[in-house]
């Protein structure tokens, strides 16, 4: 099997009558980011880390190899159509179902109004080969939700973090996220992460029985 495969991000199965676990919002600043990546102004020139090729041997890693692989950039599109956000990344070649505004069994595509004072989402990742950087090139404001606690993440880890779309972010790598999440219809990302593409995978369903939801609802904002 093609563990890059391994998810049908088209066609999430998830069941019904799943209960939300709401995470906490809080501004994204150089100082309340720390630990999960960096502030991004200018994007052209802002470092993305590579980790090293890992070697368990006594013998170590030659100075200068081992983190070689390069990157992949592009454009990142994240749209709402109904209930539904979806998102493309031309970097890889991958197009997702990301979440919804209410439960997936109730979700429509084709809904005319839809009410997006949260994103209810199924599944996170990260990549142990390095981090991803995101730039909104429309400057529009954005939601990112993240954890940093390793493979033995839970649902309470998970802090979502509001984007005033004057600044980008920097994940480091092994940083658990999923959507970004656009307040405007649509939006448009630079997109730049490690070559080697390593993915990391949980779904929420199954793992923990909820699916996670992002307060989009600016006045849940924790401040200070």
């Amino acid at each position: 099997m093609n563990d890059h495969k391994r998810f049908d991000y088209m066609n999430p199965q998830v069941p019904a009558g799943l209960p939300h676990f709401e995470v906490p919002l809080v501004r994204a600043t150089p100082e309340t980011f720390a630990g999960y990546g960096t502030v991004v102004t200018d994007f052209a020139t802002h470092p993305v880390p590579i980790t090293k090729w890992p070697h368990t041997g006594w013998r170590t890693v030659d100075a200068g190899t081992g983190d070689e692989g390069g990157y992949l950039q592009g454009i990142f599109d994240f749209w709402w159509e109904g209930d539904f956000l979806l998102g493309q990344n031309m970097a890889v070649g991958d197009k997702y179902i990301l979440g919804w505004s209410k439960n997936p069994e109730d979700a429509r595509r084709d809904a005319p109004e839809s009410d997006r004072s949260k994103l209810l989402i199924w599944h996170g990742n990260h990549h142990p080969d390095g981090g991803q950087l995101f730039y909104p090139l429309d400057n529009q404001p954005f939601i990112v939700a993240l954890a940093k606690t390793g493979d033995d993440m839970k649902p309470e880890d998970w802090v979502a973090f509001y984007c005033d779309g004057t600044f980008g972010v920097c994940l480091d790598a092994s940083i658990w996220h999923e959507a970004i999440t656009p307040l405007v219809p649509k939006a448009r990302f630079f997109d730049k992460q490690g070559a080697v593409h390593a993915r990391v995978s949980a779904d929420f369903p199954k793992e923990f029985g909820v699916l996670l939801s992002i307060p989009l609802d600016l006045t849940k904002m924790q401040e200070g």
